[in-house]
């Protein structure tokens, strides 16, 4: 079967859009618009995995969809909608963990990583939410996932429930004529551009958060431009000046992670960048930094906060993509329910 090329991705409303979200997804997810039909959802349902304030909550899943509006996401071409609109995410969600072997679910390190020793205390919503992530994409027959490292694993699980369920009911599918190969396609991953983990200012070892310790670990999408210098003056480094190439600052996390977002910003390879600040120390190279991030974040941040005065048009924008993606949705949902037997 053909499948028509789809891209969906989601970012969850966790609050606090920082500069790791919007290299590692939300930058990635415009040049797509170009080859691809994109379908980007801010992913409510997951957040609530574990506690959400109510009202924290419908502010950050606007906040997503204006970042996804400000940074160049054409809402009219393409589909952005928030999850929770769309109820056939949880309806095969739920076929899905049927379909899905606990075998499985005990491998994924995403929820061992987030549960820790506390497994016991954490929601069935957590540890059962990458079959609900396989549901956000097959309810679309999405072809493409823009993926980082942390969701590979998530990825492969989806690629593995699509396999099952097209095992399963192979004969049923071909009976009523859905397809000879299956119905559900295995999703590829999409790589646009070196997959780089974007890590916090003040620990070079650690992934950049909303929940870093220190705020000066994280630049949010909407600092001023003032904000931001300060933060990249004070980035924790080392006194010794940038090497030739990248390999040599493997033992050198703060300075690698700074290269790597200048690299990100200015679409070239971290080698690109040394080959321009060799031999200079991080008294030119940090204001340079700045100044690249600056340029780049400011008029993104000065659209999201107009975006953001305005809630109603926000929410205008997501029910208008959840109604396209309910037309999308439900016929594939018609089908599997037809494949699988309900009356209906």
């Amino acid at each position: 079967m053909t499948f028509t090329p789809r891209v969906f991705s989601g970012i969850q409303p966790s609050g606090d859009l920082h500069l790791g979200n919007y290299l590692g997804a939300i930058r990635r997810f415009v040049p797509l618009q170009k080859s691809h039909d994109c379908i980007y959802c801010v992913v409510d349902l997951h957040a609530v995995t574990v506690w959400q304030d109510p009202t924290e909550l419908a502010n950050a899943t606007r906040e997503v969809a204006a970042a996804y509006l400000a940074a160049g996401i054409d809402s009219n071409a393409h589909i952005i909608f928030n999850q929770s609109r769309v109820r056939e995410h949880t309806e095969l969600a739920w076929i899905f963990n049927c379909v899905a072997r606990m075998g499985w679910l005990n491998r994924m390190t995403q929820f061992k990583d987030k549960a820790g020793k506390n497994a016991e205390a954490m929601s069935v919503g957590l540890y059962a939410y990458p079959c609900l992530m396989a549901a956000d994409i097959l309810a679309y027959r999405a072809t493409h996932v823009p993926v980082g490292d942390d969701q590979k694993q998530h990825l492969e699980l989806t690629r593995d429930i699509a396999a099952k369920f097209n095992h399963d009911f192979a004969d049923r599918i071909k009976s009523l004529g859905l397809g000879e190969d299956g119905y559900f396609p295995l999703t590829e991953p999409l790589i646009s551009g070196p997959a780089m983990r974007i890590m916090s200012l003040r620990d070079g070892t650690k992934k950049m958060s909303k929940s870093d310790a220190s705020e000066m670990g994280q630049i949010s999408m909407m600092d001023s431009a003032d904000r931001i210098a300060t933060k990249i003056k004070k980035a924790r480094t080392d006194p010794d000046p940038l090497p030739e190439t990248f390999a040599e600052l493997s033992e050198r996390p703060g300075a690698r992670n700074l290269v790597q977002i200048y690299a990100s910003l200015a679409d070239k390879s971290p080698d690109e960048v040394l080959g321009e600040f060799a031999g200079k120390g991080f008294g030119v190279f940090k204001p340079a930094l700045a100044e690249l991030t600056v340029a780049e974040l400011s008029p993104i941040a000065t659209e999201m906060r107009r975006l953001m005065a305005d809630p109603a048009e926000i929410d205008r924008v997501l029910e208008s993509g959840a109604e396209k993606a309910r037309r999308i949705a439900a016929p594939v949902l018609a089908d599997v329910r037809q494949i699988m037997g309900f009356l209906t």
